[in-house]
């Protein structure tokens, strides 16, 4: 295997726009389109392995049939859809207008660095999610008013052990127990018409749905592995979910 510093570049730059949209949330498929464009213009051909958790990727440069291996390890997983837009629209860019390394690289710079909602909006809208929620199963505005405070605490600290870099199922169940036990006060103190509605409203914000949909897409695509892998990790948030809910329901003898 013979390595030039260009290819070595170019792979490197790749390795870091498909991790970027693992990531954010896409699925394989996606990832490997996205790649094969960027390829095609930068005039390489690529051969990638994607895993949950690492990246191996091959070019072999047209020209001069030189080719390069490089690894590289996934980060843990943010979803963010916009960052999967702007990379596909990029892609497109970079074909039509026939880019080079150096232009992919910049506007994949300026792509890591897009603003997110801030935090309080997203605290704010997510517990808004689960009161309306609430609403649909039948709670009044004092159910409400406990679905979204409940839901708020909850994604507090998942966002909180998220920093602090917790492993992904004990973020999940400290969230999912949170949320449970201030959902569970509502409860026992007879708040509201049907306090059990909040309860039960209160952890939707952790249901898994991006890697359960990812999963079947993967599957679809004959991504066997990651589709299995995904699937697998859909369940064990799931599990982590329900064990917190348990847990809050115990304490509070709730039936």
């Amino acid at each position: 295997m013979n390595d030039s510093p260009k290819l070595i570049q170019t792979a490197d730059l790749l390795l870091e726009i498909s991790s970027l949209l693992m990531v954010s949330g896409a699925n394989t498929n996606r990832a490997n389109l996205s790649i094969d464009r960027f390829a095609s213009v930068l005039n390489v051909k690529a051969s990638s392995l994607i895993s949950h958790k690492t990246l191996i990727m091959t070019l072999i440069d047209e020209e001069t049939n030189l080719s390069c291996t490089r690894v590289q390890n996934i980060p843990p997983y943010i979803i963010n859809f916009s960052i999967i837009s702007a990379i596909s629209k990029a892609s497109w860019n970079a074909i039509s207008e026939n880019w080079t390394l150096e232009q992919i690289s910049n506007d994949i710079e300026r792509i890591k660095k897009l603003n997110r909602y801030p935090r309080i909006v997203v605290l704010i809208a997510v517990s808004l999610a689960g009161a309306g929620f609430c609403n649909i199963f039948k709670g009044d505005y004092l159910n409400m008013f406990v679905a979204f405070m409940s839901t708020f605490i909850g994604l507090y600290v998942f966002q909180q052990t998220h920093k602090l870099k917790y492993n992904l199922y004990i973020r999940i169940f400290l969230g999912s127990f949170l949320a449970s036990v201030s959902a569970s006060i509502g409860i026992l103190y007879h708040i509201g018409e049907h306090p059990q509605t909040a309860l039960a409203t209160s952890i939707l914000f952790l249901v898994p749905g991006v890697p359960l949909i990812n999963s079947f897409t993967d599957l679809m695509d004959n991504n066997i592995l990651n589709g299995m892998v995904r699937f697998t990790t859909g369940l064990m948030i799931v599990l982590s979910m329900s064990i917190g809910l348990f847990l809050a329901m115990y304490l509070f003898q709730l039936n």
